[in-house]
């Protein structure tokens, strides 16, 4: 049995005159990689900072719909969205790094969490080092600097930073665009151990990488929902003509 996580419910977005996305409605279950394809400009960003508000940082934007993470409505008024943002972390297209330590990179958030305790971070930082993969690299590092890291590497601890505050959904925003083909295959395998415990979206232009990844795909353009299907019913066989010229090259 799929279990929904993610409900949305004709969502639109506007800054200021300009609608951005048009009337978006789908669901993402528990446990799976969704992933968001479609050409440059199309909303896909836009659509994945909606599910934990990170737009309200935008000035004039406005959002109608309803977006129900495990049957809560997150654009009712008295959300907490610092507290979302926990639960719903976020790993963009370059790593942003702290400029201090992997250690103090890895515990940030946790500390800011009120944890102080060093024997609790340690616990954390290890944890968090083994999910993303990157432990036997760094584990003698922990005091240098994190931006001594290769991109893949950096891009792996943000990823573990993300994990630290123990959240429910990682979005990523095309998180191995900037990687070589070796920290991409290592990003991707991640996210197959991850969905165990996690429920993941990723925004990629990658077509090979959403089909190798995901469970599910989102096809958008023009800010609209096009096609949402398993993925390898979207890169096999869609239902609409127009994500079939685009997952086959015919685009545009």
């Amino acid at each position: 049995m799929k279990e929904v996580k993610i409900s949305v419910k004709d969502l639109s977005l506007f800054y200021s005159e300009k609608q951005a996305l048009k009337n978006i409605s789908l669901d993402i279950n528990s446990n799976r990689v969704t992933a968001f394809i479609g050409p440059s400009g199309c909303g896909k960003s836009t659509f994945l900072r909606v599910l934990n508000r990170m737009n309200d940082l935008i000035d004039n934007v406005s959002v109608s719909g309803e977006v129900i993470v495990d049957g809560i409505n997150i654009y009712e008024k008295n959300i907490d969205v610092v507290n979302l943002r926990k639960r719903i972390g976020m790993v963009f297209q370059k790593s942003n790094l702290f400029p201090k330590t992997i250690y103090e990179n890895l515990v940030f958030g946790v500390k800011l969490n009120g944890i102080k305790d060093k024997k609790v971070l340690d616990e954390i930082a290890e944890r968090t080092l083994h999910q993303a993969a990157l432990w036997d690299e760094v584990k003698d590092r922990m005091s240098d600097h994190a931006l001594s890291l290769s991109g893949g590497q950096q891009q792996r601890l943000c990823i573990a930073r993300a994990l630290a505050v123990e959240p429910e959904i990682i979005l990523m925003d095309e998180p191995a665009s900037a990687l070589d083909p070796i920290s991409t295959a290592k990003i991707e395998e991640l996210l197959h151990d991850l969905k165990t415990k996690y429920t993941i979206v990723i925004v990629t232009h990658n077509m090979q990488q959403a089909a190798r990844v995901s469970d599910q795909t989102a096809f958008f353009y023009l800010g609209e929902l096009i096609e949402y299907d398993k993925t390898t019913r979207i890169f096999t066989n869609p239902s609409k003509k127009q994500t079939e010229d685009y997952v086959t090259g015919r685009f545009g």
